[in-house]
């Protein structure tokens, strides 16, 4: 799928007015399969590493996910279509900071409603132009049956405490996101949410790609390069990756010890 400038600012502007947008359909559904049918050796490897302590709640695990192969596919982390949109919102010379996921399972809880991140100047009081951005798409279809994330529309523009009084008394209410395999939503992550329960018995991997402008680091994240990877891919992705960390080797790069626990603002 190809944006045209007006549909790309489009998009944009429904993330600037409500939070979210998404792009329907546009990563191919075999991709998404085959995404799905190697993710299920990461999520075994990180629920026999966490065990009872998963880093995201009762049954729910955030999964980083290895830079190389599949996972480093341009047709994903380069996409004209997600790129023109994720430009228009964060510069041209932002940088991508993150590639994981986070897997409900059978057994896992309400999250409790919260952003993913404070004021970018927490004394102020004042929002400012999105600064840090999630792509998301899901692995499976996202039905209320398997635990959608819901969102409260508006809300990355409010302060917590009013967005929260706001969401309270239903002035706001919360959207479920319902997805289906090759969809990709693109949002401001300063909105209030949650995750939901997963009532079946097939993990629901959402696959989050993070974007920020380029003066702002993350440390709780970043992507470990492998060299050959970073030099085989197109001259965007490379620029877009440039603040992350290079290792000579894949295994270099290899973290299975990681247990990111986001923060909860």
């Amino acid at each position: 799928m190809q944006l045209s400038p007006d549909q790309a600012r489009a998009h944009a502007d429904e993330v600037r007015a409500t939070s979210v947008t998404v792009l329907r359909g546009l990563i191919p559904t075999e991709t998404i399969d085959h995404w799905n049918a190697a993710f299920g050796q990461l999520l075994a490897c990180a629920i026999r590493r966490e065990g009872d302590n998963p880093n995201r709640g009762p049954h729910r695990y955030y999964v980083t996910l290895p830079f190389h192969g599949l996972w480093a596919d341009p047709g994903i982390i380069d996409n004209d279509a997600i790129m023109a949109v994720v430009e228009d919102l964060v510069g041209e010379d932002g940088v991508m900071c993150q590639l994981a996921s986070d897997t409900p399972l059978l057994g896992s809880e309400p999250q409790d409603l919260h952003r993913d991140t404070q004021l970018l100047f927490p004394e102020s009081g004042a929002e400012t132009p999105p600064y840090q951005l999630a792509v998301n798409f899901p692995l499976i279809d996202v039905t209320d049956e398997t635990g959608p994330m819901e969102y409260a529309p508006g809300t990355h523009m409010l302060s917590k405490a009013d967005g929260m009084a706001r969401v309270a008394s239903g002035e706001i209410p919360l959207v479920s996101a319902h997805m289906a395999r090759g969809d990709v939503m693109i949002r401001d992550v300063r909105h209030i949410h949650r995750g939901t329960p997963n009532r079946t018995l097939t993990p629901r991997p959402m696959v989050v790609v993070g974007y920020s402008r380029r003066w702002l680091h993350r440390p709780e994240v970043n992507i470990r390069v492998p060299a050959d990877v970073l030099v085989s891919l197109p001259e965007r992705a490379r620029r877009w990756l440039r603040h992350n960390p290079v290792f000579e080797s894949r295994a270099e790069a290899e973290r299975p010890d990681e247990t990111y626990r986001a923060f909860a603002y």
